[in-house]
């Protein structure tokens, strides 16, 4: 248990890092110090926490002595660079890149999950991959009622997935579309305004599968504890600034009905059921955005499956927030609670 702590966030002026700021703002993080770490370039600015400004420092190997909990959002690079750096200081890496999720010795937490998890780390505490969080968080409270043999997701990603130049990008991007004007694409690989096209990571030769799929894939595995639950996603980007959508179809072990479903999830933390048939309501990411909850609906029965075992549903959860920053300090939480 961690009493009192100082905290440091690497990354701090990152679109995550600085919704990492608001949240333990928020949420009433008990921080005896917040340390601010960045790159060169960002060193000196000042950022604002419970009312004080905290000027920006370089991130280096002496930035953690001291530190007790370190949130890093600057990349796996950073994270693999700086690991040793930080377990030497005596604290705890929690990390929201891809370097350690896989690794057999770093707990993967998504805490409505698999909190106790976070209890058992060497010092790295890694935090799943945002469609991960945002799919799996609402299938697990019917998972432990009717297991969840099958998965099949299709995801709908926001620019917010590829950092605060995305973003940004896609904003300037737009005004030049509309303007009939000439725009040079830096960030994302292709045209963004009013086009989706496959996840821009990097396609395995060998399955097909890009590795944000992969990563969707792997990750329900590990977090549910499951080796043989059978997942398959596409994952694409839209010009969304912020939130990822997901349609899911799953199968479960019994039969399942769609009141079931919303019975299930009716109490299920960090859910909130948006599922207006007759409004023709349903969640969308202009709606998730700001929000902590995941929202689900478009909750119904998947008729291609005649044994009644699979519901088809629509999920949209705010890829900064529960996507990464959010889970991240909910993962900070279990070690200061204990």
């Amino acid at each position: 248990m961690i009493s009192n702590p100082v905290v440091a966030i690497a990354g701090a002026t990152g679109a995550v890092g600085v919704e990492m700021i608001r949240c333990l703002e928020e949420r009433n993080f008990p921080v005896k110090e917040l340390k601010l770490l960045a790159s060169a370039r960002s060193a000196g600015k000042t950022m604002k926490f419970r009312g004080q400004d905290i000027v920006v420092e370089e991130l280096t190997e002496a930035s953690f002595a001291g530190v007790d909990i370190g949130f890093f959002s600057a990349g796996g690079g950073i994270s693999r660079q700086f690991v040793k750096a930080v377990k030497d200081a005596g604290a705890v890496m929690i990390d929201n890149s891809s370097a350690f999720r896989m690794d057999a010795d770093v707990p993967l937490v998504i805490p409505e999950i698999n909190p106790e998890a976070a209890l058992k780390h060497n010092g790295v505490i890694a935090n799943p991959n945002c469609s991960t969080i945002i799919a799996i968080t609402p299938l697990w409270p019917i998972h432990k009622v009717n297991r969840v043999k099958r998965i099949v997701a299709a995801t709908y990603q926001a620019a917010s997935g590829a950092g605060a130049a995305a973003m940004e990008e896609l904003e300037e991007a737009t005004r030049a579309f509309l303007k009939g004007e000439p725009f040079e694409q830096k960030i994302i690989p292709h045209p963004y305004p009013f086009n989706v096209f496959s996840h821009n990571s990097k396609v395995d030769p060998e399955t097909g599968y890009n590795e944000e799929e992969l990563k969707m894939v792997k990750e329900t595995k590990k977090i549910f504890g499951d080796n043989d639950i059978r997942v398959t996603a596409t994952c694409v980007r839209v010009p969304v600034l912020r939130a990822h959508s997901e349609a899911l179809d799953f199968e479960c072990e019994w039969p399942i009905t769609p009141a079931q479903v919303r019975e299930i999830l009716s109490t299920a933390p960090g859910i909130k059921i948006v599922d207006d048939v007759a409004g023709n309501y349903f969640p969308m990411p202009k709606d998730a955005s700001g929000q902590d909850a995941i929202l689900v609906g478009r909750i119904r029965q998947d008729i291609s499956d005649p044994s009644g075992r699979s519901i088809a549903m629509f999920v949209a959860g705010d890829q900064l927030l529960k996507g990464a920053a959010l889970n991240a300090v909910q993962i900070g939480e279990i070690l200061v609670k204990g």
